[in-house]
């Protein structure tokens, strides 16, 4: 009987998912610093068995959050990075047409034994014809990531990353997955997860998605993290930087975010930063060390023209 998505399946018993408190303290040994939403959603994608729609600017921890949760879970990560063209062979599955090819001129070498004993054309048709059905059997299927991710024995989480880069028919094929943990092979038949995998979909924003995919998702926006969860983070993954040029450079990326810029700081940029000031044995921030490191944070030289005028007001506003 498939997985329906209207009788969902109990979560096994000895999930580590226990309550969004659980979730949050397991991320953290994963080296993620998730905010209570990011948790809530998380723990609620587990029990429910729904798809997490995750939009955001990029940067902000969408990709790391699958990372980090497949290592808490110990379960496999299968990643499909989508982009424009992407069909249901890259996706889904191919025909491992060599070996198809190998077996087509074992048969033709062996065709005169295999005919041997028929007596009739509509005999050998027949025979012919299931030899023709074994080369489209699942051994001679090549599956990619969304088939590997429902044919996992223990489960998995499959993160399917940027799906906003791809197009509208890619994003209609992916309904019966997120349903459903299933898909229908013409040749084959419908192959339904044993265990269904946990699924993160994430978005840039760059084109809306449709209503049918949204539906079948909870949604989890991740924006900029405030100060206080931001240090947090970066006392994670750059413990080497000590708290008072943590506290500085959190507070002047902070201060940074507030002004016209093409494209502000992300968290990623603000660990690049850190780990750029330890590098450099910083101790505090000065101007000089901000201006010839800003470009670590900014990737638009119109926004490092904009923070420049600004930059001996911030630097002494994050210093305190």
């Amino acid at each position: 009987m498939p997985y329906s998505a209207d009788l969902p399946r109990a979560p096994a018993t000895d999930s580590p998912v226990t309550s969004i408190a659980a979730v949050e303290a397991g991320l953290a040994t994963s080296g993620y610093i998730p905010s209570r939403q990011i948790a809530t959603a998380v723990y609620l994608a587990h029990h429910l068995q729904k798809p997490v729609l995750v939009e955001g600017p990029a940067g902000v921890g969408k990709t790391e959050l699958a990372k980090s949760l497949a290592a808490w879970l110990d379960l496999p990560l299968i990643r499909m990075q989508c982009y424009e063209g992407l069909d249901e062979a890259k996706a889904l599955y191919e025909w491992k047409y060599g070996k198809q090819l190998l077996y087509t001129q074992i048969l033709r070498e062996k065709i005169g034994e295999v005919m041997g004993d028929t007596d009739s054309l509509t005999a050998a048709l027949a025979k012919l014809h299931g030899f023709g059905d074994l080369f489209f059997s699942p051994e001679f299927l090549e599956p990619r990531p969304l088939l590997r991710a429902l044919q996992a024995p223990g489960g998995a989480v499959l993160l399917v990353d940027e799906v906003d880069k791809s197009d509208q028919e890619f994003e209609a094929f992916l309904l019966e997955i997120l349903s459903d943990y299933q898909v229908t092979i013409p040749e084959i038949g419908r192959i339904a997860a044993t265990v269904p995998p946990v699924v993160i979909l994430t978005s840039n924003s760059m084109r809306d998605l449709g209503d049918a995919l949204k539906r079948r998702c909870l949604h989890l926006h991740i924006g900029f993290p405030d100060a206080k969860l931001e240090a947090r983070i970066i006392a994670s993954r750059v413990p080497e930087a000590e708290a008072g040029l943590r506290a500085q450079l959190v507070a002047f990326v902070q201060s940074l975010r507030g002004l016209d810029l093409k494209k502000p700081p992300s968290v990623s940029e603000t660990i690049d930063w850190a780990r750029v000031l330890v590098l450099l044995h910083a101790a505090a921030l000065d101007v000089e060390l901000v201006r010839d490191t800003l470009n670590v944070l900014l990737k638009f030289e119109t926004d490092i023209e904009t923070a420049g005028r600004q930059l001996g007001e911030l630097v002494a506003k994050a210093r305190g």
